[in-house]
């Protein structure tokens, strides 16, 4: 069969798949141009595509024969997967797989905004420190600060869990509690988004988008937050309104920022890069390379059983076709 691969992988990944299937990969260090995938899509059964690509039903309509799409990540906003349903098009994700890279980043992104990392250095780099004072860079501990989670899924429970090297207490919101027994372990307490906005030190954003998680922090939820608390996201960038974001910041209403995804990826609201007291990352959260080492596997897994007309690993939409997982 024939395969489109739009980002490029490592070729042991992709050896596998050329060994059953032809397959058309983009090379570049760079997405694929709109008009290039809707013209490569035509004759494909198979989509191994990225989380920069928009897989709508106006691509679907080009490819009659596609059978079979996978996704490079976790997040699958991207893809209109009840257009592939309608279409019989199994739809498939990566998750597991970047849990622990993306809490390592989590933490990483709450040690530098409490600790002016990317600010200090910086300043080293240009030779602007010229000798050690009491009050230089002062920055505030994390030790003993309650960070707040905003969905204790799988990667919220994993940064809630190295959150206990810093003595960390937990205040979390999700749609439902977690058990009793995982709160005792993560030191973890259920609250209502209020209470977990207001009583946070750190509130780190972990949740999927969709309709309701779509611009969930905005002006009256950053309102609620201390002056002195940092808001984090490594989650997907709609769920932040960063026009309220960018005026919390100037107005001094919270303390400061660490984002790795943005609200019009990869452009940036105005003004957000202003500030100093900001990390803004470029969409790392999994750029690791045993990762995407792990996600490129799964995701060319997914794409080789779909092929065969089975089920894959990780279908998104498998019961809506009235396919039952294996």
């Amino acid at each position: 069969m024939k395969a489109l691969v739009t980002g490029k992988l490592l070729e042991p990944i992709l050896a596998r798949v050329r060994v059953e299937h032809e397959i058309v990969v983009n090379e570049a260090e760079r997405p694929m141009e709109r008009e290039a995938l809707l013209d490569q899509i035509g004759d494909k059964e198979g989509l191994l595509c990225m989380i920069s690509d928009r897989i709508d039903a106006e691509l679907m309509d080009r490819a009659p024969r596609l059978r079979m799409i996978a996704n490079y990540g976790v997040g699958y906003d991207h893809i209109d997967v009840p257009a592939a349903t309608s279409r019989g098009i199994m739809v498939s994700n990566t998750p597991g797989v970047l849990t622990d890279t993306t809490a390592d980043l989590t933490l990483a992104l709450i040690l530098a905004v409490a600790r002016r990392v990317v600010e200090g250095d910086a300043t080293t780099r240009s030779g602007r420190f010229r000798q050690w004072t009491p009050f230089h860079f002062l920055g505030t501990d994390v030790t003993g600060k309650t960070l707040g989670i905003i969905g204790l899924g799988q990667i919220g429970t994993e940064v809630a869990r190295r959150a206990r090297a810093f003595r960390m207490p937990i205040l979390y919101h999700n749609r439902r509690p977690v058990s009793a027994e995982l709160e005792r372990e993560l030191n973890a307490t259920f609250a209502d988004m209020e209470t977990v906005l207001s009583q946070s030190d750190f509130v780190s954003l972990h949740v999927s988008l969709n309709e309701q998680s779509r611009g969930m922090i905005g002006r009256a939820e950053l309102a609620l937050m201390k002056p002195t608390a940092f808001l984090i996201n490594v989650s997907r960038g709609p769920v932040v309104d960063e026009l309220a974001l960018v005026e919390a910041l100037r107005n001094e209403t919270i303390a400061g920022a660490g984002l790795d995804v943005y609200e019009r990826e990869p452009a940036l609201t105005p003004g957000l890069a202003e500030f100093k007291n900001c990390c803004l990352l470029p969409h790392v959260g999994s750029a690791t390379i045993e990762a995407r080492t792990r996600m490129g596997t799964l995701a060319v897994d997914n794409l080789l059983v779909g092929l065969a007309d089975r089920i894959p690993p990780n279908c998104l939409n498998c019961t809506d076709l009235g396919r039952d997982k294996a």
